[in-house]
């Protein structure tokens, strides 16, 4: 089941068309990463998404129905542009903030409190927000979005000025939310992230979807006929066939690596046959590329075209 349908939307902002025909959907469950190149549109679509604003033309489904204000309130969203007040203690803040989303003064507290352990900040309950530093801030507001228990949840660059434990600890809290059936949007620039947590991407430029599908389907799509081989003690590999081509090789005392780029017309097996009848091979592997390769590859080639 897709919990959000977005079937040709278009959204203009005077002559500037932020959207432009765009459709995609995301499955229950799952975590989506939107992805694109600054002005790209992804957070035009993340205020549709969130009601803040409304399409021009086309439509926006939530859980099968036309979405509306009411389904705010099983929304989550964390903004890319952060705020919090500053002079208020942080537990006014959160309580203000999870009654905005509908909860009760009681059920906020105790929802709050539970994160608050959980994240290891419980002993800035009652600080003031001025206080509290800029990546202890994104945690407060991390708490906010998922406190009244939403079933979807959108996170904008939500790695943004994480040292890299507090980052592992996000990512941890986001597997186990998608653990407990909540479904994710992750915008992010952080592809290693992406790569990392994400089951399907959109990759979203100039208003338009240009690549849409899972990240392991997406990654294989691209594949250079690229693969890494070791082998056992050193060998002279220098003497290949012309439908080799050595891209890397590092020499240790124990040890031969070796990176290859192999013509369309042959594939692993050929490599394979090739060196087993001449090396001890010691491990074996594609060299498919990264969502990164992938991100700057694309953007650049749609941007050569126009």
């Amino acid at each position: 089941m897709n919990i959000i349908e977005v079937e040709n939307v278009t959204k203009r902002f005077g002559r500037y068309k932020a959207l432009d025909d765009l459709s995609l959907s995301i499955a229950q469950g799952r975590i989506f990463g939107l992805l694109g190149p600054n002005g790209a549109g992804k957070t035009t679509l993340i205020r549709l998404l969130t009601c803040i604003n409304t399409p021009d033309s086309g439509s926006v489904r939530f859980c099968g129905h036309p979405l509306t204000a009411a389904d705010v309130s099983n929304i989550g969203y964390l903004p890319e542009e952060r705020g919090l007040y500053k002079k208020m203690k942080v537990s006014e803040q959160a309580i203000y903030m999870a009654r905005l989303r509908g909860m009760s003064r009681r059920d906020a507290i105790d929802s709050l409190q539970h994160w608050f352990h959980k994240l290891g900040i419980e002993s800035w309950w009652n600080r003031r927000v001025e206080d509290l530093s800029k990546g202890m801030q994104q945690k407060v507001q991390f708490i906010v979005t998922v406190a009244h228990h939403p079933d979807f949840l959108i996170f904008d660059e939500p790695f943004s000025g994480f040292d890299p434990i507090n980052a592992e600890q996000l990512k941890s809290e986001i597997m186990e939310l998608k653990e407990h059936g909540a479904t994710i949007i992750l915008s992010t620039h952080n592809m290693a992230s992406v790569e990392e947590i994400c089951d399907d991407i959109a990759l979203v430029n100039k208003g338009k979807v240009i690549i849409n599908g899972a990240v392991n389907e997406v990654r294989r799509t691209f594949r250079q006929n690229r693969f890494h081989i070791t082998f056992d003690g050193q060998a002279d590999i220098s003497d290949l066939p012309e439908w080799m081509q050595i891209l890397s090789c590092n020499n240790d005392e124990q040890t031969t690596t070796v990176q290859l780029q192999v013509t369309d017309m042959h594939k692993a097996n050929d490599l394979l046959q090739y060196f087993i009848a001449r090396y001890p091979i010691l491990s074996f592997g594609e060299m498919l590329p990264s969502m990164n390769d992938i991100f700057i590859r694309t953007i650049q080639a749609q941007n050569e075209n126009h």
